[in-house]
């Protein structure tokens, strides 16, 4: 039985990490939609299909809960998925809600009326279409109010990452950060709203300086998905763990063990 985890690239691997360490006895399906990846740069309509289709694959290997670890995905066709409505017994989730969740102080689950926060000012770093999409912003007001988000695009990120190049995308981040603040001088929580950004939070903390508070989403995501899983233990689905690629399954792997310092072969999807 395996629990689905979707990623265009391999930021994902982030949230497999913690969902691993937190739930040892789950199997995960991860799926990497490498050839097309990054996601952050198509509009809304190509990031939906791709985005379905992968998730059609997932389920035919046996995945009942496919998690939609990219931000991008989440954020273009999550909610488009929804309505116009999966198949029996099939759900799908995304990684905006549980950080929302978290930075609004809200038990995981919790759809109460919007009420006031702690935290007024917040800074959203984020790809181009997650960016453009407002969809943290949509899913903000669901659950607070009087807070001023202020997002940053932040083009060449995952790019550089995803080549190896974390010199660059380090270098990316603190010009990010600088362009942020100087249209929010002081924000008081910063949201990484790409999975691949956790790679870079000492970076991003760093520049944003230690009075921010940094939420970046991979032991959130793992921690609300054990609430979930416990409330619906029927959703492990029936297909075998394991690791699938749109891409070149060798190069991915070589990339994917970089990124976890363990052993990870992908075979092709």
């Amino acid at each position: 039985m395996a629990v689905g985890i979707f990623d265009s690239g391999l930021g994902g691997l982030t949230v497999l990490k913690a969902a691993q360490s937190r739930l040892p006895d789950v199997d995960f399906l991860y799926y990497a939609d490498s050839a097309r990846a990054p996601y952050g740069v198509r509009d809304a309509e190509d990031i939906y299909q791709l985005t379905k289709s992968a998730v059609q694959d997932m389920w035919s290997k046996g995945c009942d809960l496919v998690i939609l670890a990219c931000n991008t995905a989440s954020a273009a066709a999550l909610r488009r998925m929804q309505e116009e409505g999966l198949p029996a017994g099939k759900r799908v989730l995304g990684v905006f809600v549980p950080l929302i969740e978290a930075m609004t102080e809200r038990q995981w689950g919790d759809n109460s009326p919007p009420r006031e926060v702690a935290v007024k000012h917040v800074a959203l770093f984020a790809t181009p279409a997650t960016v453009s999409s407002r969809a943290f912003q949509r899913e903000l007001a669901f659950r607070a109010i009087g807070v001023d988000v202020e997002a940053q695009a932040c083009g060449g990120i995952v790019d550089a990452i995803e080549d190896g190049d974390m010199i660059l995308a380090e270098a990316l981040v603190r010009s990010h950060v600088e362009a942020l603040k100087r249209k929010m001088p002081e924000p008081q929580a910063a949201i990484l709203g790409c999975t691949h950004y956790p790679l870079l939070e000492s970076c991003f903390q760093d520049a944003l300086g230690a009075g921010v508070k940094v939420f970046s989403q991979g032991d959130l995501v793992a921690e609300s998905l054990a609430d979930y899983l416990q409330r619906h233990p029927h959703m492990q689905g029936s297909g075998a763990g394991g690791y699938y690629t749109t891409g070149n399954p060798g190069r991915v792997s070589d990339r994917a063990t970089q990124f976890l310092r363990r052993k990870i072969s992908f075979q092709a999807a």
